[in-house]
């Protein structure tokens, strides 16, 4: 099983821009993409606008990943969540395991569960004020 850390960009309605920008810039090769349209449980209330921002990308560049999503309310991102950090696992209950240490006297932004894209996803903030993406890859 392996244990990666990668960069997460969140971006306030830019990402698909952002992404063709590192496309071109950095030689990126664009992995995956979903939108929130692509999201099942995404609300009717959505507009179309909104279903069409990023919900998740990932870009290899050279041997690292680079990963993206749009706020989805398209509000500002708030202080420490513009770039955080992804931790890629093979492994649901290796995820797991990291997300519930994280969480120890942090702030749980997203509980750990299965998502559209990733049997086991959570967001955290430490008690350090570091936001860290908990993503299971299969």
């Amino acid at each position: 099983m392996k244990v990666k850390l990668s960069p997460y960009l969140n971006m306030e309605g830019k990402a698909r821009e952002a992404i063709q920008f590192y496309e071109n810039a950095l030689g990126a090769e664009v992995i995956a993409i979903s939108t929130y349209g692509d999201m099942p449980e995404m609300p009717n209330t959505f507009t179309d606008d909104l279903k069409n921002l990023i919900a998740y990308a990932k870009l290899q560049v050279g041997e690292t990943d680079l990963m993206f999503s749009d706020a989805p309310s398209g509000s500002p991102i708030s202080k420490g969540k513009q770039v955080t950090i992804c931790i890629t696992t093979t492994n649901v209950e290796k995820s797991k395991q990291i997300f519930e240490a994280l969480c120890q006297d942090g702030q749980v932004n997203m509980p750990f569960e299965e998502t559209p894209f990733s049997p086991g996803f959570g967001d955290v903030t430490d008690k350090f004020g570091v936001t860290f993406q908990i993503y299971t890859e299969i």
